[in-house]
Formats: structure tokens, sequence, C-alpha cells
């Protein structure tokens, strides 16, 4: 892995390459993915005045609880793909779900308004995001499984980095689209088309990536080698990926759902949620909430490639549970500086909430890719991330603007995040483990 090349031609490739082109293949599928999801949650007020004008209810919160209820449609797609990732190869799980994410996205762009079509407006759009909730259970989950399966044991933190660090560059380059159309454009104009530019932009780019993925990129090894050493006829006779899953390795299921809960809620809560959050209460202005996420979301990339480097000499269970105790202390002093509303004091809050949140991420697309055995590790990784994002991610949003509106406490949030914390802490110190430096063929 140490003398990847820089050059990536489709044919010709010699063997020494293929990990280059895994690698980008992985980064680029979990950009798009991300780059989708940024650009509904960073024009969520958007939304909800196009979508939901005539709504009882803020219509911030009815474009989150769409948001959230597409949520519910990704444990069903991690068993679908991930199903199809153990049986019918990575590559091709990977591929196709990206395809269905950014065919959904774009039709976004082009749905008329409720002022045009009425109450079948949102409806379509929660259809369109429930397709986008199915799709996108494959692709966080494969890219990781993909990467761990090429890297070297002993650095597959490292390389698996990339995922989280991909996760990152999507949500940078939707808040700069978000941030760059706000303002270059007077509000109307953004209300009336201009939201639409970065979902149409999703077409061409996961039509893009599906072709380069499916003529460029071969399975990894380690499926190849399974693949050999398992007849027709012992694959017909096999268990379903998803019943093994749940019946045999129910304690590591459970360990990677608690890792993927500080993961959900602390990046949808620090790195998409927030601009909206200072926005509507803390009195910021939008580009400068923006602003202050980009410089974040930087920061998050740097220091998530580091941090998954050094997983691989400490271990990944002391880095998750080292995150958890961050976040359990610096919550409350974080949102105290958010709501100041001063834009050096925001920077420094969000970067000291992002530091934190990377500690964790680092880990958590390796940690879910080698605890399972080859045979279900793609189903495996998609569950647990699925199953703590449809309970905790998709919905973290929606509950913090909920929280705000009810009890009326800026701080709300916050004391959500230690919660979450302070559950997913336990549930790991009890069921987590290392697996560094072990062969992914060694793991049963």
């Amino acid at each position: 892995m140490s003398a990847i090349s820089t050059d990536i031609p489709c044919s010709g490739v010699e063997e020494k390459k293929v990990p280059l082109k895994v690698a980008l293949s992985s980064f680029l599928g979990n950009f798009i993915e991300w780059f989708d999801y940024a650009t509904y949650t960073y024009f969520a007020i958007t939304i909800g005045m196009v979508f939901f004008p005539d709504s009882a209810v803020d219509s911030t919160l009815m474009a989150f609880c769409v948001f959230a209820l597409s949520f519910i449609f990704r444990p069903l797609g991690a068993s679908f793909w991930g199903t199809m990732g153990d049986k019918k190869g990575r590559k091709w799980s990977l591929s196709v779900s990206i395809l269905c994410m950014t065919g959904a996205a774009f039709l976004i762009g082009c749905l008329p308004t409720y002022e045009t079509i009425g109450i079948l407006s949102p409806i379509l759009l929660l259809a369109l995001r429930s397709i986008q909730g199915f799709s996108a259970a494959g692709e966080y989950s494969g890219a990781a499984v993909f990467l761990a399966e090429y890297a070297p044991a002993n650095h597959r933190g490292k390389y698996c980095s990339l995922v989280a660090a991909s996760t990152a560059m999507g949500l940078f380059a939707g808040s700069t689209a978000a941030l760059i159309i706000k303002m270059a454009m007077p509000e109307v104009d953004v209300i009336a088309w201009g939201w639409r530019i970065p979902f149409l932009l999703a077409g061409p780019l996961g039509i893009a990536f599906h072709f380069y993925i499916k003529k460029c990129v071969d399975d990894s090894p380690v499926y190849e080698e399974m693949e050999e050493e398992i007849e027709e006829e012992e694959k017909a006779e096999a268990s379903h990926p998803t019943r093994l899953v749940f019946t045999k390795y129910r304690k590591r299921l459970l360990s990677s759902i608690a890792a993927t809960m500080v993961n959900s809620v602390g990046f949808y809560l620090v790195l998409t949620y927030l601009p909206t959050y200072l926005t509507q209460y803390a009195g910021v202005n939008a580009a400068d909430a923006q602003l202050a996420t980009d410089v974040a979301l930087l920061a998050y990339i740097l220091i998530v490639l580091a941090a998954g480097k050094i997983s691989d000499h400490v271990g990944r269970r002391r880095m998750m549970l080292g995150a958890c105790i961050a976040f359990i202390l610096l919550s409350i002093p974080g949102f105290m500086m958010l709501n100041t509303a001063s834009l050096p004091i925001i920077i420094v809050a969000q970067l000291m909430l992002c530091i934190t949140l990377s500690i964790n991420d680092s880990n958590i697309a390796c940690y879910q890719a080698e605890m399972f055995p080859t045979e279900v590790r793609y189903t495996g990784a998609a569950l647990g991330s699925n199953i703590a994002y449809v309970l905790f991610g998709g919905t973290a949003s929606m509950v913090a603007t909920a929280l705000i509106d009810f009890t009326g406490n800026g701080m709300a949030p916050a004391y959500y995040m230690m919660a979450i914390c302070l559950v997913a802490g336990i549930i790991l110190w009890f069921t987590a483990h290392d697996y560094n430096g072990i062969e992914l063929h060694d793991i049963k």
C-alpha cells in the first residue's frame, strides 16, 4: 500500500495499482452520498418553505421530519445491499446503490412545489427521500468493507479513515455549494429555484461513478478467496447473511450500533444541524453560520485522517471510549460558546466539538468492517451502521429542534448528545474488542 501509484487509467493496470482505484472508488461513492445529504440539511429552511408553506407546525421541523422518516428504510436497505454485497460482490452492491441514491436526488431537484401541485409535492419528496434512505444504506458500509479488505492488517485504520474523510468532503462540498448559492442570489431566487442546483448535480455525478467502479475496479482479494473456497451447492445452502448476523453475531452487532450512535448523533448535530441552529436560535446570519461549519469541516477532514492512523497503534476501542468521555465533558461548554453569536467563538466551539467527533469517527468504518467474518462482513457492517442511523442519526436534527421548541432551552441538543454518549460508552465498555493487526480472513 505504501507504493500506491497516482496513475488511475482504467485499462492495462497492473495489480499493484488496484488499491488506489479501490480507495478512489470508496472515497467518491461516500463523497457523493454525503453531498446529497448535505444539500438537503443545509437547505432545510428553504425546503420547508417550498414544500410545507401552510403547515400548522414549524416548516423547518417538517423538513427535518421528512429527513428522519426516510431513515426508516435504511435497515431494510442494509439487509438488501449487505446480502447482495456478501453474495453477489462488494463492487456490484456499491455501484448500484450509488446510482439509485443519486437518481433520487436528481428527481428531488425536479419536483414541483406545494403551490404547484399541493399535498402531492411533499408526498413525492418523502417518497424520493425514502429511496435515498434505502440506497444510502449500502454505500458507507460498502466503502468501508472495500477498503478494509484491501488494506494491510496493521494499517486498516489509516486507510479506512478515508471513508470518514470522504463523508466530510461531501458535506464540505454541499456546504460550500449552499454558501455560494445563498451569497450569490437574493433569497427570493434561492427559494424559487436556487436550492435545486446541488440536487441536479447529483445525477451526472452518480452516473459517472457507477460506470467508473463497474469498469475499473475488481472485488477484493479476501472476498474472491472466499468465493473460490465455497462451492455453488454450499452457497445455495448457506444461511442468509442477515439471519447469521442476528443469531451468531448479536454481541458484535450491538457493539457496532453503540459505536455508530455517537457518530450519527454527533455528525448530524455538529456538522449538518448547526447552521440551522445558529441561524434560528443563536441569531447568527446564514452566511456566517455556513462559514463556521466549513471551517469545522476542513479541520475534521485533517484530524480524522491522523486519528485513523493513531488508532492502528492504540486500538479502536480506546479511541471510541475517549470520544464518549470528551463529548460528555465538552457538549455544554461547546453549546454555551455557540450561543454567544460571536463568529470567532462559534468557530472555536465547532472546532472543539469537531476534534472530539473525529476521534470517534476515524474508527467507525474500520471497526465495523473488521469485526465480522468475510461471509457476513458487508451485511454486519451495514446493519450495525444503519440501525443506529435510523434510531439516532436521521432523527438527530428533528429531535434537537423539537427539544428546543418543547423546553424553550437552547442547550437541549447538548444534553441529548451527552445522554447518547453515556449510553454508547457503557455498551462499548462491555462489548467492544480490538482487531488491530489481525488478518480479516482469520476473524471468525
